[in-house]
């Protein structure tokens, strides 16, 4: 990702808002918005911040689950299934007793 084209100035932004959003809906890449020469902003489609959410949240649920690994704070894998396979039973079970 080469964001070197994508930096604008504030001033930029203000006099050129609608075209950039239609480039970030039209799948280009987030703009970095400067102010007085520093970066201060990035302007992204809605699309592109909720991917990125996305895997955030995911990267967080694996680093937990490597915490809870090297604690010992984990289950193994036929646990895991046996619990699933009680749960499938008992769901099966509650079903057919709503049926009758």
């Amino acid at each position: 990702m080469k964001y070197s084209t994508q930096i604008k100035p504030i001033s930029y932004l203000k006099a050129h808002a609608s075209e950039m959003i239609r480039k970030l809906n039209e799948g280009g890449e987030p703009y970095i918005i400067t102010q007085n020469g520093e970066a201060k902003a990035v302007v992204q489609s809605v699309e592109e911040f909720e991917q990125l959410q996305e895997r955030l949240a995911f990267l967080q649920l694996v680093q937990i689950a490597e915490q809870q690994i090297e604690e010992g704070d984990h289950k193994q894998p036929e646990e895991v299934l046996e619990s699933l396979r009680e749960r499938i039973i008992r769901r099966n079970e509650n079903a057919s007793g709503e049926k009758k």
